[in-house]
């Protein structure tokens, strides 16, 4: 097969769909792999690598869309990006489609088979290809929302983890997930009072058995939500429906009444954002304030660690990768359920109900559109 790996275009986004590594596995099974010039340069994954690994370089986009029939990426294309596909190209890349209905239009407009990086699943209904992703996201939300809670960049002016004597910051975690854990054990660590919210009480409890009395966990209610929300000094926003957008947990009521100078990261935003506030920012500007709470809203939080994110994301796709390129597209998802899961758009069709919902669309379940393949 003939793949391609375009250089990212989003605002300060370094990573790579492929690493050279990556690139290496692919050409000794015998496949095809353009990359764009200077693709990796900025992480270190030089031309020279991917030529030693047995990639063809490519001068442009033009070129890695002109010659691919695999495109991998890594963040979701942007419209000039989405006017080089066409129907023969199949997409693979997170795409969080459910808050973005003119990327959703024109990729049906395409008629490309797309699958979402954040959609596919596991044996145990886990989104295998999302989690290192949110994982780095969750550790860097700690750190970005200590830098935001600084007096400098419009904070309280707390250190998380206070000085004897003095308090540590309060921090409420909302939601238990992968995101959530990985926030969670950077708080602990740096010594926070941290509270963790969630709605499955199996997820509270690992939590609770993990860290003892050292974190409080509360089972997440409306009222639950609001009381600690108003009580803390940085909020991370952790909520994942997959798919969809993500819940309006805080209202901008809640936001009004939150201590001035507090902290509002959040994690959820790639689908949304869980607070009616919040709207994407980039690593360029990464914050505003709103009733003076600093909202930290990055759509692409990994970017800012693009070579310890490429490299984790590489170790979970290069399977899926290997099998499209092996198997060709449509044998490689009739042959696994969980990677037909992450089947959101092909040929013309929605094919994730969460996407079709969000937008007030028909779908087609993903299995019945593999004979168009």
């Amino acid at each position: 097969m003939r793949i391609g790996v375009p250089k990212e275009i989003k605002n300060h986004e370094y990573r790579v769909g492929l690493t050279p590594q990556s690139v290496a596995e692919l050409t000794g099974l015998g496949h095809e792999v353009s990359v764009q010039t200077q693709a990796g340069a900025a992480i270190g994954f030089f031309d020279e690598d991917y030529q030693a690994a047995g990639a063809r370089i490519a001068r442009d986009a033009d070129e890695v869309f002109d010659v691919a029939e695999l495109i991998v990426k890594v963040k979701e294309p942007l419209a000039e990006e989405r006017a080089r596909l066409r129907p023969e190209h199949t997409l693979f890349t997170y795409l969080h489609l459910a808050p973005d209905r003119a990327q959703t239009d024109e990729l049906i407009a395409s008629g490309a088979v797309c699958i979402a990086y954040e959609t596919v699943t596991d044996a145990q209904g886990r989104l295998p290809l999302l989690a290192p992703m949110s994982e780095v996201a969750g550790r860097m939300s700690i750190q970005a929302g200590a830098t935001c809670l600084e007096k400098a960049r419009g904070g309280r002016g707390v250190l998380l983890g206070g000085v004897p004597g003095v308090p540590a910051g309060k921090v409420v975690i909302l939601g238990g997930g992968v995101v959530g854990s990985h926030a969670l054990a950077m708080a602990v660590g740096l010594g926070a009072d941290v509270t963790v919210l969630d709605k499955s009480v199996d997820a509270l409890r690992r939590l609770d058995a993990q860290y003892g009395n050292r974190i409080a966990t509360l089972y997440s209610t409306r009222s639950a939500v609001r009381e600690q929300v108003l009580a803390a000094d940085l909020v991370i926003g952790a909520v994942l429906i997959p798919g969809a957008s993500a819940p309006k947990l805080i209202s901008a009521e809640m936001v009004s009444l939150m201590k001035p100078g507090a902290v509002l990261v959040d994690v959820a935003i790639d689908q949304g954002g869980c607070s009616e506030t919040s709207k994407p920012t980039t690593h360029d500007k990464p914050t505003y304030l709103v009733d003076e709470v600093v909202h930290y809203c990055v759509a692409n939080m990994p970017g800012g660690v693009a070579r310890t994110s490429t490299l984790a994301l590489n170790n979970a796709t290069l399977p899926f990768v290997v099998a499209l390129a092996e198997k060709g597209t449509r044998r490689a998802l009739e042959g696994d359920p969980h990677l037909l899961n992450g089947l959101n758009v092909a040929r013309g069709l929605i094919t994730c109900a969460s996407v079709a919902d969000a937008h007030g669309l028909p779908h087609q379940p993903p299995g019945a559109v593999l004979a168009e393949l």
